[in-house]
């Protein structure tokens, strides 16, 4: 809003000029530079991820049955 403020101080427009010019400017800027990430081995996974679902069903078994043992 700042910036928007201070284009209608230096220019002498209205709010909505400024702001239409400040997203004129920002659209033309032309495009960024695509996101890249860098990618790392993690090797083989140690469980069969064919049958996730099924994995993920037992981990929360086993702590459902932990937390009866303990008593929460």
């Amino acid at each position: 809003e700042q910036l928007v403020r201070r284009r209608m101080a230096e220019r002498k427009v209205s709010f909505k000029q400024a702001l239409n010019d400040a997203i004129r400017e920002g659209a033309g800027a032309g495009p960024r530079p695509p996101f890249r990430t860098a990618t790392a081995s993690m090797g083989r996974p140690a469980v069969n991820l064919d049958r996730a679902l099924q994995l993920a069903a037992e981990l929360e078994d086993e702590e459902l049955v932990r937390k009866a043992r303990r008593g929460s």
